[in-house]
């Protein structure tokens, strides 16, 4: 196995906020809490547990016992479920939605990334227990971007009426799913176990939440992973008082506020809107935000009012219908979880650094944030290919067409490359220009024209040299393009596009152990993985 690396400032697929994270730039300073260093992590450690209860810690553990008790748990899952009662043990928490068939690949980073930085942490500070958690989004109800995943070039799609929270939704109908996924799939031992794990997940599984559960117990129970719904009403009341605060004093929207425009002061954009209130109501089929109406509130689209606060509580038997949106998620889980780090992707690292002043109001400590690993996997053949191409691998993350003009340059024996000529017209131009304005100033604007003239001529000249040189090198830049297409599908990171079961297809569970091996949750370079 070879790994090879590529620091993320190089690849071109990371926000700008996302890189000044990675440098530790001080304008970023005040958005985050401790920078995710190992050192760094004893001061995590104790202030959350001066803060996080016992009591907290026993509902904690008996709604994971409940979520689990129709499931078969591996040892070191159900030992990670026992620690957390424990005051020294700590979770490392990714969350992600219940996409189908765990959707892409970044999936299975993020999870990986958790477990390997409990192994690191628990090798620094011995006498800690460290959980990897997985947060199912369970009750987000973006079904179009959960419902399909794509695999061996085909898009395998669930077509169901969605309504309300998604880990509610009846898996009745993906068992059409599963046989256009088994059609897809070769006759080989790993296929049998990719059928055989949809088939059990998703086809013997009453909803989307208990699919999910159990995908994920399969490919990462033996290593003791804790899959968490918070669409629990045992979860929910200790959430109540922060949910109380919210909609009395909307203290989410006046903290946001000022935080995006501190945000917005040092050039970052805002991952995430803000709203007055940021709950929503759900039951099977709603999710509705709660909106303020005169002195008391209503959930929008519907006939539901509350005269204030309290009564939008007592009004139900349990508290299943409270849910914070992606904004308040963030606070509800450190609440609810002894949590030292969250792991996620550039976008969610973004919108919890929205966050920080927000939970100082709370009175929450704010957790570390890292940056989940991320990979490019390679074939042996593709190796081949890219080596047979004289290009490397760092190449191929570039714009196709930035890509193909630089190839074609370098191996073509005419030099089409005319930004040396248009500085020299530049700087003809710009000298004309001084002789016109000390002249007649009305030349000055034919001057202009006639540059912008001369240089769009370069270019196109340029254009038609470079089509000229492809066209003679057809073969080799149409293999270029395929090789890139492969391995960047749709012009983007393979990550965000492609299943893991393209590749456990052909590597089995030994796929799966590569990337725990190779993967390191602390080092700040994008990975390169030679299967």
């Amino acid at each position: 196995m070879q790994h090879l690396e590529v620091p993320y400032n190089n690849t071109g697929y990371f926000s700008k906020i996302v890189m000044d994270y990675l440098e530790e730039k001080k304008e970023l300073a005040p958005f985050y809490h401790r920078y995710p260093k190992l050192q760094n992590f004893e001061a995590q450690i104790q202030e959350k547990a001066a803060s996080f209860s016992s009591e907290h810690r026993k509902v904690l553990v008996s709604a994971l016992e409940k979520q689990y008790q129709e499931f078969s748990l591996s040892g070191a899952t159900q030992e990670h479920i026992n620690h957390l009662v424990l005051p020294n043990a700590f979770t490392i928490t990714t969350g992600h939605q219940l996409n189908l068939f765990s959707g892409p690949l970044y999936f299975l980073y993020k999870i990986i990334s958790v477990i390997n930085l409990c192994k690191e942490l628990k090798q620094t500070y011995p006498k800690q227990h460290f959980v990897p958690m997985y947060w199912m989004a369970s009750e987000d109800h973006d079904f179009e971007e959960i419902q399909y995943f794509n695999t061996k070039g085909t898009q395998i799609k669930w077509e169901t009426n969605s309504g309300g929270p998604v880990g509610r939704l009846s898996t009745d109908g993906l068992e059409e799913v599963y046989n256009k996924f088994a059609e897809v799939l070769n006759n080989g031992k790993n296929a049998e176990e990719l059928r055989d794990l949809f088939q059990k997940a998703y086809v013997e599984h009453q909803n989307l939440a208990d699919a999910s559960r159990y995908l994920v117990n399969v490919l990462f129970g033996e290593h003791g992973v804790v899959v968490i719904d918070g669409d629990d009403p045992k979860l929910k009341s200790l959430f109540k008082p922060y949910a109380l605060k919210e909609l009395v004093a909307q203290t989410t929207y006046q903290q946001v506020t000022k935080t995006n425009q501190q945000l917005t002061k040092q050039g970052y954009p805002n991952q995430v809107n803000v709203r007055e209130i940021n709950l929503f109501y759900i039951a099977d089929g709603l999710r509705e935000r709660v909106v303020k109406e005169g002195n008391g509130y209503r959930v929008n689209n519907t006939d539901l009012h509350f005269s204030c606060a309290e009564h939008l509580f007592s009004n139900v038997d349990k508290l299943e219908f409270l849910s914070g949106n992606a904004l308040l998620r963030p606070l509800y889980q450190e609440v609810i979880l002894p949590n030292l780090c969250y792991v996620g992707g550039g976008g969610e690292l973004a919108y919890w650094m929205q966050l920080k002043a927000t939970f100082a109001s709370f009175n929450v400590p704010f957790p570390m944030l890292l940056l989940r690993n991320s990979a490019l996997l390679v074939t042996e053949k593709q190796l081949k290919k890219i080596e047979k191409l004289e290009v490397t691998v760092q190449d191929l993350f570039a714009n196709q067409h930035t890509l193909i003009k630089k190839i074609v340059n370098q191996r073509s024996t005419i030099n089409f490359n005319f930004e040396e000529k248009k500085q020299i017209l530049e700087a003809n131009f710009k000298e004309l220009e001084s002789i016109a304005g000390q002249t007649d100033a009305s030349f000055i604007g034919a001057v202009k024209a006639q540059k912008a003239k001369q240089i769009k001529g370069l270019e196109t000249l340029e254009k038609r040299l470079l089509k000229a040189e492809k066209k003679r090198m057809y073969e080799y830049v149409t293999r270029l393009e395929i090789l890139q297409n492969q391995l960047f599908p749709n012009h983007s990171l393979q990550e965000r596009q492609v299943n893991f079961s393209q590749f456990y297809e052909v590597y089995g569970k030994e796929m799966i152990a590569t990337l725990l091996t190779t993967l390191k949750p602390l080092e700040k370079n994008f990975s390169i993985v030679v299967l």
